[in-house]
C-alpha cells in the first residue's frame, strides 16, 4: 500500500508518531501523480520543488512540538481559479496562461496556514464557464473510472485527482453545481458550505452572488476536516460520530423520479441510499419542492448577467482569445434585461423563502440527486456545442445552503451521487449524516480499477 492511499486521519497519526514523514508522504503522492495523470490530466501546474520545501518545513515543525492541526503535512490541490503567491494560475485559459499572481487568495492562504502542503494546481473548464473544450491549451481532465468520459464540470481536475487516487483533499468552487457533478460523476465527496463561509477573495469570480468554495475529498471525514480549515467559525468534524437516529430527513424523490431524463439506475441507488438511511434511524419523509425549471431559469439568468459584467472589458479588449465555448455562453448575456435579471432575483428569494419555509422548518436536511444520469462519454461533445448535463444542484446556489455529495452506487461501472442539503449554517448536520451513510455502505472506499503495471508498483 502506498502513503498516497494513506487517509489524512492515518496519515496525520504517522506522521506524529515518527512512522511517516511528511516528505514521504509528498514523494508518494509525487509518483502517483507522475504514474496516473497523463491518463487524467487533472493538474495544470506541478508544484513539486516548494512542496517538498513545505513537507521538509512540516516535518521540522511537527518534531519541535508545533503541530499546525490535521492537514500540518499533507498534500492538497486547488483549482485553477484561485491565486496563488508566485504560482501560475490560468483560470483555464489561454487569456491567463501566463498569469502569476502576487498575493495568495484567502483560501490559499487559511491552508498555508494550516500546515498544508500544495502540490499544484487542477484543471478547471474555462472560467468556469462551459465545458469540456478542446480548443485550449490545457487538456480536459478525464474520469479515473472511464476516461472515455467526462468529470463533469467546472471543478474537473479537483475530483478526477481526489477519484485517481492523487490525492485526499482538493479544493473546488460551485456556482451552479460545480463541486457536486465533478463528485458524483467521479464517486467521491463534494462539500458546497453555506454562501460565504469560506472566503472567495482572491477567487476569479464566475457569478459572485451565486459562487461558493469548498472542498472535494475522498471521505465524508476528509471533506469536514478540510473545511474546518478554511473556514470561518465552522466545526464540522465535531458532529461526525453522533449518529442519525430521530434525524428528521425530507425525501424530494418526484423532484427525479418523474424525469424522464432520470436513469433508472439512479432511481433505484437513491432509494437503496435513503433505506439506508432509514435503517440507521432517520425518519423519512417524501416531500414535493418547487419545480425545478423555475429554480434553473432563474438561476440561469443570474449566472449568464453576472457572468458577462466580469468579463466585459476582457470581452472587448481579448474576445478573440476565449475558447468558442466561454466565448458563446458569455455573449449571450447580452440577450438579458435588467428586467430579466430583476425578475430573476425575485423569483430566486421567493424560491429560497418556500425551501427555508416548507422544508426547513420542519426537517434536519433534504436528499435529493445529485445527477440525474453518470457522466457521458467525451464523444456527446464536440467542443462548438453546449451540452447540458441534467443535475439538480444549481438551486441550492440559490437558496445559499450547505450540500454534501455523496457517491451512492454505480451503473455500467460509472459512479452515481446524491445530495444531502443542510439548514443554513449546518455544515456539521449534514456531515453527520454523511458519515452515517458512509459507515452503512462501502461507497466511500471504492475506487477506479488500475489501468497499467506502474499503478500496482508501491511508492
Amino acid at each position: 500500500m502506498s502513503a498516497a492511499d494513506y487517509s489524512i486521519g492515518t496519515a496525520g497519526a504517522r506522521l506524529r508518531d515518527g512512522s511517516l514523514t511528511a516528505v514521504a508522504l509528498v514523494e508518494a503522492h509525487l509518483a502517483r501523480i507522475g504514474a496516473r495523470d497523463t491518463r487524467y490530466h487533472s493538474f495544470v501546474t506541478m508544484t513539486a520543488e516548494r512542496a517538498l520545501e513545505d513537507a521538509a518545513r512540516a516535518d521540522r515543525e511537527l518534531g519541535e512540538g508545533v503541530d499546525r492541526g490535521p492537514l500540518h503535512g499533507i498534500p492538497i490541490g486547488l483549482k485553477d481559479l484561485i491565486d496563488t503567491a508566485g504560482i501560475r494560475t490560468t483560470s483555464g485559459s489561454r487569456l491567463f496562461a501566463a498569469h502569476v499572481p502576487a498575493r495568495d487568495a484567502a483560501v490559499a492562504e487559511r491552508l498555508r496556514a494550516a500546515g498544508a502542503v500544495l502540490l499544484g494546481k487542477l484543471t478547471t473548464y474555462e472560467f468556469a464557464l462551459v465545458g469540456p473544450s478542446f480548443d485550449l491549451p490545457f487538456p480536459a481532465s478525464r474520469n479515473p473510472w472511464n476516461t472515455e468520459h467526462i468529470t463533469g464540470g467546472s471543478s474537473s481536475g479537483s475530483a478526477a485527482a481526489v477519484a485517481g487516487g492523487l490525492l485526499r483533499t482538493s479544493i473546488g468552487t460551485d456556482t451552479g453545481g460545480s463541486i457536486r457533478s465533478p463528485a458524483s460523476y467521479c464517486g467521491v465527496v463534494g462539500l458546497k458550505p453555506t454562501y460565504d463561509r469560506v472566503s472567495r477573495a482572491g477567487v476569479f469570480p464566475l457569478s459572485p452572488s451565486l459562487d461558493h468554495v469548498g472542498p472535494i475529498s475522498a471521505s465524508v471525514e476528509e471533506a469536514a476536516l478540510t473545511l474546518d480549515a478554511i473556514a470561518d467559525g465552522c466545526n464540522a468534524t465535531a458532529r461526525l460520530a453522533e449518529g442519525i437516529e430521530g434525524r428528521r430527513i425530507a425525501y424530494a424523490r418526484a423532484w427525479f423520479a418523474n424525469d424522464p431524463a432520470t436513469s433508472p439506475a439512479v432511481i433505484a441507488a437513491m432509494d437503496d441510499a435513503v433505506s439506508a438511511l432509514s435503517l440507521r434511524g432517520a425518519r423519512i419523509e417524501e416531500v414535493s419542492l418547487p419545480d425545478y425549471h423555475l429554480f434553473e431559469a432563474a438561476g440561469a439568468v443570474i449566472i449568464q448577467a453576472e457572468a458577462l459584467a466580469v468579463h466585459t472589458e476582457l470581452l472587448r479588449s481579448r474576445g478573440d482569445e476565449y475558447g468558442v465555448l466561454a466565448r458563446r455562453n458569455l455573449l449571450s448575456g447580452l440577450s438579458l434585461s435588467t428586467d430579466d435579471v430583476a425578475l430573476a432575483r425575485r423569483a430566486a428569494d421567493e424560491l429560497a423563502r418556500r425551501i427555508e419555509a416548507e422544508i426547513f422548518g420542519r426537517f434536519d436536511a433534504l436528499v435529493t440527486v445529485n445527477t440525474l444520469t453518470p457522466a457521458l462519454p467525451f464523444s456527446a461533445f464536440d467542443g462548438e456545442t453546449s451540452v447540458w448535463t441534467h443535475m439538480r444542484t444549481l438551486p441550492f446556489n440559490l437558496t445559499r445552503n450547505p450540500v454534501l455529495a455523496l457517491p451512492i452506487g454505480f451503473t455500467a461501472g460509472l459512479p452515481l451521487g446524491m445530495q444531502v442539503v443542510g439548514r443554513l449554517g449546518d455544515e456539521a448536520g449534514i456531515c453527520a449524516i454523511g458519515q452515517a451513510f458512509e459507515n452503512a455502505t462501502d461507497h466511500a472506499v471504492q475506487r477506479p480499477p488500475l489501468r497499467s503495471d506502474i499503478d500496482l508498483q508501491p511508492a
